[in-house]
């Protein structure tokens, strides 16, 4: 260990010293009542583990239930406590390892404002098409585009823009579903 990092305690320091992470989505069904959230993402917080991406919306207007898909970067061992430590919690009725199920889709919108002028906004335009990103706004000095796509595709985009004149990206986080008739 190296002498100026200090152990933090955390399950997830300790585990990173011996096993390689991974990233994994995971989506838990919860009830749709105040401080759900909050508690979910304590629980993350509160163990020193990192949340990349979250988003959550209800998706079962008459059971008053939520679902929340978290991606976070672990090692195996992490990865399964906090899977453990998810269930616990009792508003949780299920959490579900998209990427270790596998045959899972996952999907991402952001929303890029390019500014430019002559060549440059020719350009943006060609390279937009070419992603499949629509023009949500545009004014004399600048473009506003909306992508939606797999995070390595809207991160191909980004890099793309940032020479162009990007402005600002706002993503809204991702979302999975698996494949196949079953639900969650």
């Amino acid at each position: 260990m190296n002498a100026h990092l200090k152990p933090t305690g955390s399950a997830y320091f300790l585990a990173a010293e011996t096993q390689a992470t991974e990233r994994h989505t995971l989506t838990v069904l919860v009830d749709n009542e105040p401080g759900v959230l909050a508690r979910v993402v304590g629980l993350f917080s509160a163990r020193g583990y990192n949340i990349d991406s979250l988003t959550v919306s209800e998706t079962e207007h008459d059971r008053h239930r939520s679902r929340i898909t978290i991606v976070t970067v672990a090692t195996p061992k992490v990865l399964s406590q906090i899977k453990l430590q998810l269930e616990r919690l009792v508003p949780v009725h299920k959490v579900h390892d998209l990427t270790a199920e596998g045959g899972s889709l996952e999907r991402e919108l952001a929303l890029l404002k390019v500014s430019g002028k002559g060549e440059n906004r020719v350009e943006t335009l060609r390279l937009a098409d070419a992603f499949r990103a629509q023009v949500v706004d545009a004014s004399t000095e600048s473009f506003v585009f909306e992508i939606t796509g797999k995070p390595g595709k809207i991160d191909q985009f980004i890099t793309l823009m940032a020479p162009l004149g990007l402005v600002e990206v706002v993503r809204t986080g991702l979302v999975a579903i698996t494949r196949g008739p079953e639900g969650m």
